[in-house]
């Protein structure tokens, strides 16, 4: 999937590029897959803001997927369609009951292929099995963290994982960040990378762009006022901060651990971060 640009008729323009549609089959997605998606972004519901520079935005459907297709599922891929709430591409699938689904769209997809969801599967992409019955070495997505909780692993544009290594009820593998993690061999996954790779290298180009994508503006704390951030205040001009970095409510950010885990690192082999070792 190339990227197209535009042609520089204004500085905005300049440098701007976007993706390339010409993938995507049908336009309309199927209303029965489909919801509103309602309320206001990033609030609570008392209506305070939970997510900073979050908000308005286009309107847009919420697309159903499917991330736990059932073992002895056969489908036919019959459209590839653009979803707004995610980088990915998504097809539309019917199953051998007539049935429609959403799946995340590997790369290569094209309406008319057939696809598989069992255990026994050819190692073809598209088709989902478990990691036991996949060799050592192939590339994977949408992969479960936990046998029957549906996808979750490697969902994004141009994802992959790599089964790395089988050991007893244990498959190691290397996730997009470069971990290396311990999943159970009865976990499903899906066979190739995510499609629509070339996402990560659009350019946006102009601050209403981000607008519609509902990404408000940001504002640097050295040049709000005292009141408004820890960073804030002084006679005027370009100052450097006073104190450490913080958050808006004091909390330090840079070299200081602030991320709570309260679930077990027993899985994790290697972490993303090269040369450490848990």
């Amino acid at each position: 999937m190339p990227v197209r640009e535009y042609k520089p008729t204004s500085p905005a323009r300049r440098g701007m590029s976007t993706q390339d549609f010409d993938g995507i089959t049908t336009k309309k997605p199927l209303k029965s897959l489909t919801l509103i998606k309602k309320g206001p972004v990033a609030r609570n519901n008392q209506g305070r803001i939970t997510t900073r520079h979050r908000g308005g935005g286009v309107r847009r459907y919420y697309r159903l997927l499917n991330f736990k297709l059932a073992p002895g599922t056969t489908a036919t891929i019959e459209q590839i369609e653009y979803d707004p709430n995610r980088s990915a591409r998504i097809a539309r699938i019917k199953d051998q009951d007539g049935a429609s689904h959403y799946i995340l769209a590997a790369k290569g997809m094209k309406p008319g292929k057939k696809l598989v969801v069992e255990e026994e599967a050819a190692i073809e992409r598209g088709n989902r099995l478990p990691l036991k019955n996949i060799p050592n070495g192939t590339v994977i997505h949408a992969v479960e963290l936990q046998p029957g909780r549906g996808a979750q692993l490697a969902r994004t544009a141009g994802a992959s994982a790599h089964l790395v290594a089988k050991e007893g009820t244990w498959a190691q593998v290397r996730l997009p960040s470069g971990e290396v993690r311990l999943i159970s061999i009865e976990a499903m996954a899906s066979i190739g990378p995510v499609g629509n790779e070339q996402h990560q290298n659009v350019k946006i180009g102009s601050a209403g762009r981000k607008r519609k994508m509902g990404i408000r503006p940001s504002v640097r704390g050295v040049v709000m006022a005292a009141a408004d951030h820890p960073h804030g205040g002084g006679d005027g001009g370009r100052h450097r901060m006073a104190r450490p970095p913080t958050t808006p409510w004091g909390q330090k950010t840079l070299g200081y651990k602030t991320r709570r885990r309260k679930t077990s690192n027993k899985f994790i082999v290697r972490t993303r971060h090269q040369g450490k070792r848990r």
